[in-house]
């Protein structure tokens, strides 16, 4: 039987994303549960196929068997005119197979953005991939307040999932972002475990 694992699933052009996927991924081990990066290839302008199978270099492409099998899932991605890119709709377009089977039923989920500037579309973007998971029938999660990092934050994080605004400074995520992305990782993870504990106690 596959251990349990929360799949962080997202895109990335500049890295950002990929950095905030990185500190979600140390949140859910710190909740005791593996997790497994995984991100999409660019959508290709051409009619057939223009890239290798899998990518030169940072986490492989997603499966559809890495979402279908995962105990809770992070959603990431940079915004594109106040929503998700376009990538990551495309994979998420070919997933009507688990909605007409509910394999994501139930499952805990959450999400996370980057934007170039302050007001770029975070929240939009943010519920805005938070529709395709509540078709799925899974279990939003968001950042509650009880973390300190979401009062005082002046850069990225929001109560509807993790951000980082990027501006025109450069350089990596701020503290409150980190903070944030862990404890949203952390949560996630915390919930994917204890309804899984359910559910086995159910079956057993």
């Amino acid at each position: 039987m596959t251990e349990p694992y929360v799949l962080i699933l997202y895109y990335s052009r500049g890295g950002t994303t990929a950095s905030m996927a990185a500190e979600l991924a140390r949140g859910v081990e710190q909740a005791g549960l593996s997790a497994r990066l995984r991100t999409v290839p660019p959508v290709s302008p051409d009619s057939e196929a223009s890239l290798p199978p899998v990518p030169d270099s940072g986490a492989p492409y997603c499966t559809p068997d890495d979402l279908r099998h995962c105990a809770g899932l992070l959603l990431g991605s940079p915004t594109r005119f106040g929503n998700m890119a376009a990538p990551l709709r495309y994979f998420l377009d070919q997933t009507s197979d688990m909605w007409l089977d509910g394999s994501l039923t139930g499952k805990p989920a959450a999400v996370f953005t980057s934007t170039g500037s302050l007001h770029g579309g975070q929240e939009s973007t943010l519920i805005s991939m938070m529709l395709p998971l509540l078709h799925h029938g899974m279990l939003i999660a968001g950042i509650p307040y009880s973390e300190a990092a979401l009062m005082h934050t002046t850069t990225g994080g929001t109560p509807y999932g993790a951000s980082h605004w990027s501006g025109s400074k450069a350089g990596g995520l701020s503290e409150d972002e980190t903070s944030l992305c862990r404890a949203l990782g952390q949560r996630v993870g915390n919930l994917a475990r204890q309804l899984g504990q359910e559910q086995g106690n159910q079956n057993g």
